[in-house]
């Protein structure tokens, strides 16, 4: 059994971004298991003044990050796009999964990125900013299994994103390839 943890870059409950997360979840396959992370909102802003086990004490949910990232055979990164970039909860995750530097927690995951946005840009910027960022923090980002939908709000119609069929098969594949990349590695 594979497992796949999702991070997802969207703080609200019924977001689109946290529904194509739990659409993630309904349709890998059945050797997958995707994850939500929960617990985003909890981490610090990433100090390396903080980063020591004396400190961390007072911010448990680094370490449930750290441990969930390790732990885990792949991760999946979901992101909006907020003033044309990648939000700030998700880069920071990213930058607690990257430390300590070389070593960090995400270093040689398979990872792969999935943006979306009520516009026709699909949230690309975003997508290649956290794509960008999890590469430089040692993730194996996986260029061909990326997801960027545009116009999300018109495509799923007030629904959950697991109901068009076109959205649900797009995201199975992103996680096939993540299950893929284990096999091949």
């Amino acid at each position: 059994m594979s497992r796949v943890i999702a991070l997802v870059g969207s703080l609200r409950a019924e977001s689109v971004t946290r529904r194509l997360a739990e659409t993630a979840a309904s349709v890998a396959p059945e050797n997958v298991r995707v994850e939500i992370f929960e617990g985003l909102g909890d981490l610090p802003f990433y100090n390396e003044d903080i980063d020591n086990a004396d400190a961390l004490a007072a911010y448990p949910a680094v370490d449930r990050l750290r441990t969930a990232v390790g732990d885990a055979d792949a991760v999946l990164l979901l992101t909006p796009e907020y003033n044309g970039t990648i939000p700030a909860v998700l880069k920071n995750a990213i930058d607690w999964a990257s430390r300590p530097f070389g070593d960090g927690a995400i270093k040689g995951k398979p990872t792969a990125v999935i943006s979306s946005s009520p516009s026709a840009n699909a949230a690309r910027w975003a997508k290649d900013d956290t794509a960008k960022a999890a590469r430089v923090a040692g993730a194996t980002v996986l260029d061909d299994a990326d997801l960027a939908i545009g116009s999300i709000l018109s495509a799923i119609d007030g629904k959950h994103p697991r109901d068009n069929s076109q959205i649900a098969g797009d995201i199975a594949a992103v996680v096939s390839a993540l299950d893929a990349a284990l096999v091949d590695a």
